[in-house]
């Protein structure tokens, strides 16, 4: 039903003026400043992490679906835990109908230890090794959630909600400012930044033996750009196109959070565009396109909420 109304918003909207599909302001704390950035994504926030103070803000309260970024509460509950990392855990059908039967090049029976099951999560986004974190978790999947979702509470995300640990749902949602504290919670574990930014990655697999390469999802990270000291990327339909990082500009870290980016490198540009912004002040360009997804978005996100 909502991926109905979004359609049909998009083709009766898609050529309506923004004033006349969404009367709200398009940023909060900055909608005032001319020299403010212009983004592609419907919702944003920038942050200095040392003294949490907001130097950017777009749309960053509005509850909408955060894909893979889900990823990242996943690694902190599996770390909070303090699970053996060497243990091998072992893939199982369970898993892939946890998915959908969502493509998965791991081979179903196959082990891999948790660690590496981690690290290709966060680092690849891969599906099937979420899934399996969360079901081997104590308890099972169910107990995973109620893990998940009980961390959030605790670091202050009060509108975010979890129903699994992979991400592939609408259900799992949040908005940009509860995700910076999500992503500042992130960089208090050393694991997390360190997967998150791993460039390539080959994993050892046994039972039966063999080897998977894995990329990073992140083509700044991929790229080999130091200054990300954290990442990570989404895609659902429903989402868009999400990133989070953690990017040093000049000698300061900067929590960022882009949200439901209609083009597949709309989220990097705005990380590129962010970061140009501060340090010469340049607003930056955005395509029509990116424009009029907005359009479309926000009209479709205001009956929402």
């Amino acid at each position: 039903m909502k991926k109905f109304i979004f359609n049909v918003l998009f083709f009766t909207l898609f050529l309506l003026p923004l004033s006349v599909v969404f009367a709200g302001p398009t940023q909060s704390t900055s909608s005032k400043n001319k020299t403010t950035v212009n983004l592609a994504s419907v919702s944003a926030i920038v942050i200095d992490k040392k003294n949490n103070s907001v130097l950017f803000e777009k749309n960053s309260k509005i509850v909408m679906p955060i894909a893979s970024l889900t990823k990242l509460m996943t690694a902190m509950v599996i770390l909070d835990a303090k699970l053996s990392l060497k243990e091998k855990i072992r893939f199982t059908k369970e898993d892939k109908t946890s998915i959908n039967n969502y493509y998965s090049r791991i081979r179903i029976g196959s082990e891999l230890s948790r660690g590496d099951v981690l690290r290709i999560a966060l680092m690849s986004s891969e599906n099937l090794a979420a899934s399996s974190l969360g079901r081997t978790y104590p308890g099972g999947s169910s107990a995973f959630v109620k893990a998940m979702n009980k961390k959030a509470r605790a670091l202050g995300m009060k509108q975010t909600h979890f129903v699994n640990s992979t991400g592939l749902s609408e259900k799992n949602v949040s908005t940009a400012s509860d995700l910076a504290k999500m992503v500042a919670a992130a960089t208090k574990y050393k694991l997390i930044k360190q997967y998150t930014t791993t460039q390539v990655y080959t994993a050892r697999f046994k039972k039966p033996r063999y080897n998977l390469a894995y990329t990073n999802t992140n083509v700044l990270v991929r790229a080999g750009h130091q200054d990300v000291k954290l990442s990570k990327t989404g895609y659902l339909d429903e989402a868009g196109r999400c990133l989070v990082m953690l990017r040093r500009i000049g000698n300061k870290d900067m929590i960022m959070v882009f949200l439901d980016s209609f083009g597949k490198r709309s989220p990097i540009g705005d990380a590129n565009r962010v970061k140009k912004w501060l340090q010469t002040g340049n607003r930056g360009k955005v395509a029509k396109s990116a424009s009029n997804y907005q359009r479309v978005k926000l009209a479709f996100y205001s009956k929402e909420n």
